[in-house]
């Protein structure tokens, strides 16, 4: 009789497991079709391939859940109390992990603002170079000294983010010590000529040159000018522009003098 009881049970339970796992089944299928379909529509308005494949994750996976959910309705199971108990299980978890959860955070947010992308070159928190990956939890940079940085997405989102390479064209200055006696309209029109020869440089905006302050031993004049940082390497056209002024100074024998200080000798009476 104990055996026949639990085979009634079992056949009145069949049907609703059927169920369960019908929903469940269309459910996954409608998540495959779902993710696809998501990914076909947003590639028209989103490029960045990590971006693409977290929102495409996220779309999927909720249709999934919502069937699981669906489908343990079906069997009778305590949703409800099976969700309030995730709830809490959740909060213990996420708050032993907040650190980690912290991250995550940051990291979708990044994803979604695109403040850089792999391959640009950024200072985030003293550390300057180019983005090698770009993953949930934190950041990879590769500084110009070949080191590798990794940052928590979290101090990436709660410090300045310089991306040099956001746009076209770049601005560099260059620092040069003139000599007072030296006729300071001639030397601005030889050094900039030389600054516009050099390839590379843009012709707009135009190089400027003007005198920002007195030295001890000099007058500092800064040199400005322009660059596309998508045709041109940025080092080699400073590099290049600082030897351009330099040739230009000793070919017009123009003084570009040391510091120099003055040491006083006295000798004492006996």
């Amino acid at each position: 009789m104990e055996l026949q009881g639990i085979l009634q049970d079992f056949l009145a339970f069949l049907p609703k497991l059927i169920s369960a796992l019908i929903t469940f089944v269309v459910f996954f299928i409608i998540s495959k079709l779902a993710r696809r379909s998501i990914r076909k529509l947003l590639s028209k308005r989103i490029s960045d391939v990590e971006t693409l494949q977290l929102l495409t994750r996220v779309a999927s996976w909720t249709i999934l859940i919502f069937g699981t959910i669906l489908a343990l309705d079906q069997v009778n199971f305590n949703v409800t109390g099976f969700v309030a108990g995730l709830g809490i299980a959740g909060f213990t978890i996420g708050f032993a992990l907040q650190d980690i959860a912290k991250n995550f955070v940051a990291g979708l947010l990044l994803l979604i603002r695109q403040p850089f992308s792999i391959g640009d070159v950024v200072e985030i928190a003293g550390f300057t170079g180019t983005v090698k990956d770009i993953d949930i939890r934190d950041t990879s940079i590769k500084t110009f000294d070949g080191e590798l940085v990794i940052l928590p997405n979290a101090d990436i989102l709660e410090n300045p983010i310089r991306n040099y390479s956001g746009l076209k064209k770049r601005r560099r200055k260059i620092q040069i010590g003139l000599g007072y006696e030296e006729d300071v309209d001639r030397a601005r029109k030889v050094f900039l000529e030389a600054i516009k020869a050099v390839p590379g440089v843009e012709q707009e905006p135009a190089p400027s040159l003007v005198a920002l302050e007195l030295g001890d031993s000099a007058l500092l004049l800064t040199a400005f000018f322009w660059l596309d940082q998508t045709k041109s390497d940025l080092f080699t056209v400073h590099s290049a522009v600082v030897e351009a002024i330099s040739e230009s100074a000793k070919a017009h024998q123009i003084n570009l003098p040391y510091p120099i200080q003055t040491i006083r000798l006295e000798k004492e009476a006996e």
